[in-house]
C-alpha cells in the first residue's frame, strides 16, 4: 500500500516539474500563456494534494512533535477567501496599474513566510516552559531554544521573519511610490545608510539572540518581537532611497526576496515544494534583477544606494527645463509626415501606459501597413515600471510579437528609419546617456532614435522623466514635439490619417 504521504510527496514532484516547465515556456512569448497555465495548474496540484492529506489524515504536520494544530476549516476558508480576493483583483487592476499590483503581491508572499517563522514563537515559548518545569522538579536551571530542533530550523525561522518582513514593507513602500501616493526618500532617520545597518545589526542579534539563546518565555518573545520590528523597518529603509528610475529592478529584486523568504519557509515546515518553488523564483528573481541592472549600465549596489529619480513621480519637473527651440507638431501635421513615410517605428513608454492608449497604437499601425509602411516598435528592457511593462500592453492591443525589437536589434535601423515616434518615453531615449559623461544616466544603454529622419515626440509637457534630468531630444533640429495626451494625439492623428 502506498502512503497518503507518499502520493502528496508525488504531488509535490509532479508540481515541481510544471514550475520548471511553466518557467521554460515563459521564456518566449508565443509558448509564455501555456507557460503560465503550466505552473498554474502545478499550483492547483500542490494545493489539492496538501488538502488531501489534510483532510485525510486529520490534523496534520510534517514536523515532528505533537504540537501542531490546523483546522479543516480554517485551511478551507483561508483558500477561498485568498482565491475570491485575487480573482476579484485580477479582474478589476487595469493593466497600467500592473507594476503596483506585482509589487503589493511580492509583499503578501513576503508577508505569508514571516507569519510562518512568527508561528513558530508560541510553541518555543510552550516548550521552554515546559523544559523549565522539568528543570525546577530536579532542582535544576534550565530551559529550551528554538536550536533544540536544530541549528538549521533556528536559522530558517530567523531568515525567514527577517526576508519575509523586509519584502513586506519593502513591496509596500515600492506600491505606494509607483502608484504617486509617495514622494520621499527619507522619513525621518529611515532610508539613511546609517540608520539601515543599525537596523541590519538589530535583527541580526535579536534572530540569533531569539534562535541560539533565550530560553525562556520572557526572552524568547521580546527577541521576536524586536526581530520583526527591526525588519519591518529595515524594509522600509532599504526601500525608501530608490527612485523612480530605478523601481523596475526594486520590483525584480523584491521578486527574488519574496521567492528566498518562501523558501526559508519551506525549511521550517520540512515541505520539499516549498524549497523547490521557492529556490525558483529566487534565482530567476535574481537573474532578471542583474538583466535589469545590465540594461541600465549600473551595479546593484549603485540601485539600491544611488537613488536616480528620488520622487514618485520619478523626480519629473514641473516646469519646461529652459528650452529655447522647440519645434511644436499637431494631428494633422503629423499624418502627413505619417502618410508619406515607409518605415516608422513606435516607442512605447510609461506615457502610453498612463493613457492607455495601446489599443491606439495598434490601430495606427493596421492603417499605414495598410498603405504599405513598414512599422516596428522598439522595447527598452526598462521602459515603464516594471520588467516587460512595455511587452505586455502591447500584447493586450494584440501588437504582433515579430514586430517588437529590443534595443539591441533595433539601434543600427534607426539610421534608416522615416519617422520614430515616441510615446511617452523618456529616459530610455535621453541623448545625454552618450555624450554627457557627468549625467546620472551616463553609460546607461539608449534607444539611439535621434539616427532617423524624423522625430516625433509624444509627451503632455517638456518636463523631465523619472531621472530628473533635461532630455536634449527634444530641440534637435529632426525633432518634433507633441504636446498632449498620448490617447488623445494618436485619436487625432488617426482621423487625420483617414481623412487623407
Amino acid at each position: 500500500m502506498i502512503s497518503m504521504t507518499s502520493v502528496v510527496e508525488l504531488a509535490y514532484m509532479a508540481s515541481s516539474l510544471l514550475f520548471i516547465l511553466g518557467i521554460l515556456k515563459l521564456g518566449k512569448v508565443k509558448t509564455s500563456k501555456q507557460g503560465n497555465l503550466w505552473a498554474a495548474y502545478g499550483m492547483a496540484l500542490a494545493i489539492g494534494a496538501t488538502m488531501l492529506l489534510l483532510i485525510t489524515r486529520g490534523d496534520w504536520d510534517p514536523r515532528p512533535g505533537e504540537w501542531a494544530y490546523q483546522s479543516h476549516a480554517l485551511a478551507i476558508g483561508a483558500m477561498v477567501l485568498g482565491s475570491a480576493i485575487g480573482w476579484w483583483l485580477a479582474v478589476k487592476v487595469p493593466m497600467t496599474s500592473m507594476p503596483e499590483f506585482v509589487a503589493f503581491f511580492n509583499g503578501l508572499g513576503g508577508a505569508a513566510s514571516m507569519f510562518v517563522g512568527l508561528a513558530e514563537v508560541p510553541r518555543a515559548v510552550e516548550l521552554a516552559e515546559k523544559a523549565a518545569e522539568e528543570a525546577a522538579k530536579k532542582g535544576e536551571v534550565g530551559g529550551w531554544t528554538m536550536s533544540g530542533s536544530g541549528a538549521d530550523f533556528a536559522i530558517a525561522v530567523m531568515l525567514a521573519v527577517i526576508i519575509g518582513a523586509v519584502t513586506l514593507t519593502g513591496s509596500l513602500v515600492a506600491y505606494a511610490k509607483l502608484a504617486g501616493k509617495l514622494n520621499k526618500s527619507r522619513i525621518g532617520p529611515l532610508g539613511s545608510q546609517g540608520f539601515n545597518i543599525v537596523l541590519g545589526a538589530v535583527c541580526i542579534g535579536a534572530g540569533a539572540w531569539g534562535g541560539f539563546f533565550a530560553a525562556d518565555p520572557m526572552g524568547l518573545w521580546v527577541s521576536n518581537g524586536l526581530l520583526t520590528l527591526g525588519a519591518l523597518l529595515l524594509g522600509f529603509g532599504l526601500t525608501l532611497p530608490i527612485g523612480g528610475a530605478d523601481m523596475p529592478v526594486a520590483i525584480a529584486l523584491l521578486n527574488s526576496y519574496s521567492g528566498i523568504a518562501g523558501m526559508t519557509t519551506g525549511f521550517i515546515l520540512r515541505n520539499n515544494l516549498l524549497i523547490v518553488a521557492g529556490s525558483l523564483v529566487g534565482a530567476s528573481g535574481i537573474i532578471l534583477t542583474q538583466i535589469m541592472c545590465k540594461a541600465m549600465n549600473r551595479s546593484l549596489t549603485n540601485v539600491l544606494v544611488g537613488g536616480m529619480g528620488e520622487s514618485a513621480g520619478g523626480g519629473g519637473g514641473s516646469k519646461d527645463e529652459g528650452y529655447t527651440k522647440v519645434k511644436s507638431t499637431s494631428a494633422e501635421e503629423l499624418a502627413a509626415v505619417l502618410d508619406a513615410a515607409t518605415s516608422v517605428i513606435f516607442v512605447p513608454g510609461y506615457g502610453l501606459a498612463v493613457a492607455q492608449a495601446q489599443h491606439k497604437v495598434r490601430e495606427l499601425a493596421g492603417l499605414l501597413e495598410k498603405k504599405g509602411c513598414q512599422v516596428r516598435y522598439a522595447i527598452h528592457p526598462v521602459a515603464g515600471r516594471m520588467p516587460g511593462h512595455m511587452n505586455i500592453l502591447l500584447a493586450e492591443a494584440d501588437v504582433p510579437y515579430e514586430q517588437l525589437y529590443e534595443l539591441d536589434r533595433i539601434n543600427d535601423d534607426f539610421k534608416n528609419t522615416d519617422v520614430v515616434v515616441v510615446l511617452g518615453a523618456n529616459d530610455v531615449c535621453n541623448p545625454a546617456a552618450t555624450n554627457d559623461p557627468k549625467s546620472p544616466i551616463a553609460g546607461m544603454p539608449v534607444l539611439t532614435v535621434w539616427d532617423a529622419r524624423t522625430v516625433v515626440v509624444v509627451k503632455r509637457s517638456l518636463a523631465s522623466g523619472y531621472a530628473g534630468i533635461r532630455n536634449e531630444l527634444f530641440q534637435m533640429d529632426n525633432s518634433l514635439m507633441f504636446l498632449a495626451d498620448a490617447k488623445k494625439a494618436l485619436e487625432d492623428t488617426i482621423t487625420e490619417l483617414k481623412a487623407l
